[in-house]
């Protein structure tokens, strides 16, 4: 999970079930300060990605929840997608982008000598995620052992 304000995780929890209801994963939040204003953002994904109209569809959904239940006065809120380059960081994510491309950054070098591959995920559960390299090899590795994986983009 990742590290949030005491805000941002009441938001979050608040706004999981919401999000799980409307077939979306709440995969982070944000509550701070950007020039004047404080900022409230949700990020949700899921698998096939997410467009406007999902944050919008969201946005209404929970904007009058948040309102009424959480503690805060945020002077904006948004729904947002976490992007393209967002680290995957529990294995949710991984599950979320099985079958696709991966680029892998590991604490320590593997049994081949690297410290990064790209590589389709082939499946991921109890903590370990199990990879087809570009060259037809299949890794498993445990989360502890992955220091940052991205989505690989081909241009």
């Amino acid at each position: 999970m990742a590290k949030r304000s005491k805000t941002a995780q009441e938001a979050f929890e608040i706004a999981q079930p919401e999000a799980a209801k409307m077939g979306f994963d709440l995969v982070d939040a944000e509550y701070k300060k950007e020039g004047q204003g404080m900022f409230l953002r949700l990020f949700i994904d899921r698998k096939g990605g997410i467009s406007i109209d999902d944050c919008e569809a969201f946005s209404k959904v929970i904007d009058p929840i948040l309102d009424e239940k959480l503690k805060c006065d945020a002077d904006f809120f948004e729904v947002s997608s976490p992007g393209l380059t967002r680290p995957l960081d529990d294995i949710s994510d991984y599950v979320r982008y099985e079958g696709e491309k991966i680029d892998v950054k590991l604490f320590a070098a593997d049994e081949t000598g690297s410290k990064s591959f790209t590589g389709k995920i082939l499946s991921a559960a109890d903590g370990k995620v199990v990879f087809e390299r570009e060259d037809g090899n299949t890794t498993e590795l445990a989360l502890t052992d992955i220091s940052k994986a991205v989505r690989h983009i081909d241009f």
